[in-house]
């Protein structure tokens, strides 16, 4: 159902996650607030093993990905990697509660807001069980958390107590975070012509179309505007038929030399992975790490980010094209690493620079985390699109939002 649009992608939802001991009510709090089970309530500890995740809706907010985390006080060689996934979901992070149960504030509550608003991250601070507390230790609860400068509120999960309290909490928090980006940004205006061209090869999922094809066709219908799909094979035959040019075209980025080609004096062109790359990313720096690029030889080392998990296949942008365009340029010894999914290298200085995907199945907070890695360890980082567009020597013609 999500590939005909209907929810909404991952990518666009505020990722909000759950931190706290082991036993502190994080599974129980969730489970209340999305009024089902998602994770499993035990008094065991470590019952909560992976991050849970579960999409939601909240008014005010908006579309949101809940993720429930292992405790934090989790021991042991397993405890410490379940831990480690915890620490890695702050990547996604949008907005952070932080369970305090029983109002006990230990150097472990310390140390994880510390990293958490290292990262920007807003807080919310819960109290939780406080059906096991009398009043005078609630409001002792409240000083104690209110000496940590967070807004807090007292939760009790069996009795559903606190749960608007937290959720106007969380409304505040997120005030003026939510992104109002638009993935056209200012490119169109109502009534615009826009040509999306999309090749159908072995890449193309069967009878469906990919994620930021869904997208822009989906915005560019929002906006008023004109949407033609075409296969390359079909575009020059569009232009032809046209009355009068297209305002926009905007291409799959494997195609871009292809299509640059192709297209009349005067018509704007752009990617699908250029502008997620404006949406999502940092594209000022993407495209002055594009410039790395001209750097690279036979002793280089590049790593390919791809956020989508499938099994290789010929032809793939990723794992096929790109290491190729590249090796033609710095030299067949070339060395591409590839990752996918969440994985992402934890010493990225072995690296010379750094490809990433369109990223459309990743928040703004994640692909943000992964260019701040990449610029604490000194090494440049882009965006396929950006990539393509510089290697066809085309990336001064590309245009994106400001």
């Amino acid at each position: 159902m999500s590939g005909l649009g209907i929810s909404a992608p991952v990518g666009n939802r505020t990722h909000i996650i759950f931190l706290g001991r082991m036993n502190s009510g994080k599974s129980s709090l969730v489970n209340a607030l999305v009024g089902q089970q998602v994770s499993i309530v035990n008094r065991t500890p470590g019952t909560t093993t992976d991050v849970v995740k579960k999409p939601m809706e909240i008014h005010g907010i908006g579309a949101c990905t809940i993720l429930d985390t292992a405790g934090f006080d989790d021991e042991g060689e397993l405890g410490s990697l379940r831990t480690k996934a915890s620490k890695k979901a702050l990547d996604e992070a949008d907005l952070a509660i932080l369970l305090f149960p029983e109002g006990n504030v230990t150097e472990l509550e310390r140390s994880w807001l510390e990293e958490v608003l290292k990262r920007g991250i807003p807080v919310v601070g819960v109290i939780s069980m406080i059906d096991r507390m009398n009043e005078d230790a609630v409001s002792a609860a409240r000083k104690r958390i209110a000496s940590l400068n967070i807004p807090a509120v007292c939760i009790s999960s069996a009795a559903k107590e606190g749960i608007p309290e937290l959720l106007e909490q969380m409304r505040e928090a997120m005030k003026g975070r939510i992104s109002k980006k638009r993935l056209l940004g200012g490119l169109v205006e109502n009534g615009a012509f826009v040509v999306l061209v999309m090749p159908q090869d072995p890449q193309a999922p069967e009878g469906r179309l990919i994620l930021p094809e869904v997208q822009t066709i989906r915005e560019v219908l929002d906006r008023h505007c004109v949407a033609v799909c075409c296969a390359p094979e079909e575009m020059e035959s569009v232009f032809t038929r046209m009355q009068g040019l297209p305002d926009l075209v905007i291409t799959d980025s494997q195609v871009f030399g292809k299509v640059y080609k192709s297209l009349p004096r005067g018509v704007r062109l752009t990617s699908f992975s250029v502008l997620f790359a404006a949406l999502r990313g940092d594209i000022s720096y993407y495209a002055e790490s594009a410039k790395a690029i001209d750097t690279l030889n036979e002793n280089s080392r590049v790593l390919i980010a791809e956020i989508c998990t499938h099994a290789p296949m010929a032809e793939d942008i990723g794992r096929e094209k790109i290491p190729a365009l590249l090796r033609k340029r710095a030299g067949a010894g070339l060395k591409v690493d590839i990752c996918a999914g969440s994985d992402f290298p934890e010493n990225l200085t072995d690296y010379d620079l750094i490809i990433q995907c369109g990223g459309c199945m990743f928040n703004r907070s994640h692909i943000l985390a992964r260019i701040d890695r990449a610029r604490c360890a000194g090494v440049p980082m882009t965006n396929y699109g950006i990539a393509i567009a510089y290697m066809n020597q085309i990336l001064d013609k590309v245009i994106w939002p400001e």
